[in-house]
């Protein structure tokens, strides 16, 4: 085809008058498809194409000395050529219908795993979570030990008569780590980890929600002892009243299947609901009554001891240099979470690595608490000298009356560089 390309066309009547004439040495023909070798020539350079008619000398050739050789005079298609385009139509039609089966297929598998639960299962996998990877929280974590030994040891308080508590709410500011103490609760227990969201038991259609609740705790109870754990329970565990509207209907009837699982519970079945929130006055009192979640662990901001601790943790794998003082950033990063910690720690590796450095320095840490805290300098914001100097007097008022007052904290820093929404600020340290 490539050679056929490069051809020179020319009509059919022109071909058969040179080759009359004594101009062409050779004809191919090919079907219809003709090559013409012109006198003093050893390849082809024309083509064209022949008109109706099965022999060339039937269509005006009489020159019967120019060499014409006929490889397919009946334009007939090979064999498997005529076999695939016979088998074409069917083909298609077969691949159509599968494809229409599968789509119907895919479509039942999502509908009967619609009302499955989401839940994620932790089990006894090598980077378990237990209490000493948890920095601080050593009130939440004495008081969730109890729970470990429920866990572990259900016959010994069985034996006595007492009930094991069948839920547990931990209460706190975002960030202050009651997930990480609830992974850490199974795997001091060695126990299995079902980890959903609330907002993940919710649809828009009624009875969804439902049915992933009961496939969750059956689940669970196939694992007993287990551990269920739902994050942000106020999604979904609301106070209940009379709203409108299917998707209010669909989180109480979620609601009254988590209550009805969480009594149904069966001697033998040692399955303990740990929930998160930070919401607790929005939920429905049902859930807090005695036989539900009848415990709350209350988790709070760290204090410096704890912030302290936090914060080697997440700088025990970062190369650190020796002249950081992380008791002192611990002393101003009072009021933050430990997110906010795990924070700070990655945007100094971060700091460190732009400037090309293999080491993290005091800089890095104190630009990134900074930033974390207020917000990056806002270098390419231009003051005046007027604006500067009302700032200036602004956050010297600051300073004046935090170092006068004899029971305010100590004035840490000053500045008047702009960061984040502020024009300047006035650190002051616990």
């Amino acid at each position: 085809m490539g050679t056929t390309a490069k051809l020179k066309e020319v009509p059919f009547s022109q071909a058969v008058s040179r080759a009359n004439a004594g101009e062409i040495k050779k004809l191919q023909i090919d079907c219809n498809d003709i090559k013409i070798t012109v006198k003093d020539q050893d390849k082809p350079t024309e083509r064209s194409t022949k008109e109706a008619g099965s022999s060339i000398y039937e269509q005006g050739l009489t020159n019967r000395d120019v060499d014409v050789s006929v490889s397919n005079p009946t334009c007939q298609s090979s064999a498997w050529q005529t076999a695939l385009i016979s088998l074409l139509p069917i083909l298609l039609l077969g691949g159509f219908l599968v494809w229409m089966l599968r789509s119907a297929q895919g479509q039942g598998n999502q509908a009967m795993s619609f009302g499955k639960s989401k839940a994620r299962l932790y089990g006894n996998e090598k980077n378990k979570v237990v209490f000493a990877d948890v920095a601080g929280s050593d009130e939440p974590k004495q008081d969730l030990s109890e729970i470990v030994e429920f866990l572990k040891y259900p016959k010994k308080f069985e034996g006595v008569g007492a009930r094991i508590p069948r839920g547990v709410l931990l209460v706190g500011p975002p960030g202050t780590g009651k997930t990480m103490l609830a992974r850490a609760v199974a795997g001091e227990a060695d126990a299995p980890f079902f980890s959903i969201s609330g907002s993940e038991f919710v649809e828009m259609f009624v009875g969804v929600g439902a049915s992933r609740v009961r496939d969750m705790f059956a689940k669970a109870k196939k694992n007993s002892p287990a551990i269920i754990f739902i994050d942000e329970i106020d999604a979904v565990g609301r106070k209940r009243g009379s709203g409108m509207g299917g998707g209010h209907d669909e989180r109480e009837q979620t609601l009254n299947q988590i209550l009805v699982e969480m009594d149904g519970f069966e001697q033998g079945q040692t399955v303990i609901v740990l929930a998160a929130t930070n919401r607790a006055d929005v939920l429905d009192p049902a859930l807090l009554r005695p036989g539900r979640f009848d415990r709350r662990v209350n988790i709070g901001l760290p204090d410096r001891k704890d912030r302290q601790a936090i914060l080697q943790s997440h700088f025990t794998k970062k190369p650190l240099d020796s002249k950081v003082d992380l008791d002192a950033l611990a002393a101003k990063t009072a009021g933050s979470s430990g997110a906010d910690l795990a924070n700070i720690a990655n945007e100094s590796a971060i700091l460190a690595a732009r400037h090309g450095r293999k080491t993290i320095l005091q800089e890095d840490v104190t630009n990134a608490f900074e930033k974390v805290a207020i917000g990056p300098e806002r270098k390419s914001k231009i003051m005046n000298d007027k604006e500067k100097e009302l700032t200036a007097y602004h956050e010297a008022g600051h300073a004046i009356v935090g170092h006068v007052l004899p029971d305010s904290d100590m004035v840490h820093k000053v500045t008047i560089i702009p960061r984040g929404g502020t024009g300047g600020v006035t650190w002051f340290i616990p």
